[in-house]
């Protein structure tokens, strides 16, 4: 009988435990949930003024940024535009994974030809996050690095980022018909 009346008691314990965590979780998912994505939307509107300057805004138009569906990395597609509503390009935001970690990106692509304009780090999770983008992404935006040239140091992650930036090339044209 003493042994129940033990067991009891642990099995109480552990489900006082396990409430009292979920309550913790679920009180702090309330409170930041709203910064988080507000701190999403903050960096994502940084990348887009990066890549195609300071009065660069998404368009209000609702068929112009739109979550993509029927890509592995491609996730959403922004129009971006000036203050006189003047196509300054798009903008597709990327996540991708691989054994190193994860990488998002914006992609940037200008409105007359659709030419590569850049990319934008959201998030670099990499195992070798500083090599990769020392050694590939800053001279891939500075046009000191060719696309294909994932020799640098982070090899899987550059992969992994060539691979993100082709499938937007290929997104881009799907998308505006070219």
């Amino acid at each position: 009988m003493a042994n129940k009346k033990h067991y009891l008691i642990v099995s109480l314990t552990l489900g006082v435990i396990a409430a009292s965590s979920a309550v913790l979780i679920g009180l702090t998912n309330l409170v930041t949930k709203d910064r988080i994505i507000q701190n999403e939307n903050e960096k994502i509107n940084k990348g887009i003024r990066q890549i195609f300057g300071d009065d660069a805004v998404f368009s209000k138009d609702p068929k112009e940024s739109k979550e993509i569906k029927g890509y592995d990395y491609v996730k959403y597609f922004y129009t971006i535009i000036d203050d006189s509503d003047a196509c300054l390009g798009y903008a597709l935001r990327t996540t991708g994974f691989n054994a190193y970690g994860k990488v998002s990106l914006i992609v940037g692509f200008n409105c007359d030809n659709l030419a590569f304009a850049g990319t934008y780090t959201i998030v670099n999770e990499q195992t070798y996050a500083s090599t990769l983008n020392e050694n590939y992404l800053i001279p891939l935006n500075d046009g000191e690095r060719q696309l294909d040239d994932v020799s640098c140091g982070a090899t899987y992650g550059a992969k992994l980022v060539r691979d993100m930036v082709k499938e937007a090339q290929n997104a881009i044209n799907d998308i505006k018909g070219n």
